[in-house]
């Protein structure tokens, strides 16, 4: 029943970050007014807006208009639905879950709100980097030391980056945002999670932003948002950090 419990918690979780998804870029509150359809305004009645259950019975539309349901609403529940049970599964029932559960939710509210708005909120990732560090110094495995390295390390990286890129290209070669959510992550994961997941976003970005050009014929000068590619590198690294450094450094010991 733990299972049960904490991916049932998942589902209301992410409809709440859901809420903020659409609210925090707006600079909206995340309780006043009430869930309500973005169409015809009536409020959301509560048997309306139970987790995917609800998206499910209706078939995507509202109840009242019949407006459609963006299929957002219930990829980001069930996201955080299984994203709870694995962390449960990777990490047990303890203080740690319930860190790396909240650490998790911010990394999809973060990829959603820059996918949308091309904005990473400092409302996440500033409050995020205080959360990072004390949970790192108390409870996570990184310890104060690693975790205040990974945060100014890859603050810096990326803030070098972005200076060289106005510097030398005369364009700005990474935002803001990035600069704040790479130190966030470092805070929470500690610096060899964050070099990992700088690898790994930058191996992703490539390959996607490298297919979006060949098949769908987009210009190399579009942006694409790097904050998702931050994010799911955050979260491989977050799971299997030791396992993906331990197979990489055993290449060396061949």
């Amino acid at each position: 029943m733990v299972e049960v419990s904490v991916f049932l918690a998942g589902l209301v979780f992410g409809s709440f970050i859901n809420v903020c998804i659409f609210r925090l870029p707006r600079e909206e509150s995340v309780v006043l007014p009430g869930s309500h359809c973005f169409s015809c305004k009536r409020p959301i009645l509560w048997y309306e807006n139970l987790p995917l259950l609800s998206f499910l019975v209706l078939r995507g539309r509202c109840r009242s208009c019949r407006a459609p349901i963006s299929w957002q609403y219930p990829l980001v529940e069930a996201l955080h639905g299984f994203g709870f049970l694995f962390i449960l599964v990777h990490f047990g029932l303890s203080l740690q879950s319930l860190i790396y559960c909240l650490f998790f939710s911010s990394l999809v509210l973060v990829t959603f709100i820059d996918l949308s708005h091309r904005i990473i909120p400092d409302v996440i990732t500033l409050p995020g980097m205080v959360i990072g560090v004390i949970a790192a110094s108390t409870v996570l495995p990184p310890g104060p030391v690693s975790s205040l390295t990974g945060l100014f390390l890859g603050g810096g990286l990326f803030y070098l980056v972005a200076v060289l890129s106005l510097a030398l290209l005369k364009k700005e070669g990474m935002g803001g945002g990035d600069i704040k959510l790479i130190a966030m992550i470092g805070a929470f994961l500690g610096w060899k999670g964050m070099l990992l997941t700088i690898f790994l976003a930058a191996l992703s970005g490539t390959v996607i932003g490298l297919s979006l050009i060949l098949i769908q014929g987009r210009s190399r000068a579009e942006p694409i948002p790097f904050g998702p590619f931050l994010a799911m590198g955050a979260a491989i690294s977050l799971f299997w950090e030791s396992g993906i450094l331990a197979w990489y450094f055993s290449f060396g010991a061949m």
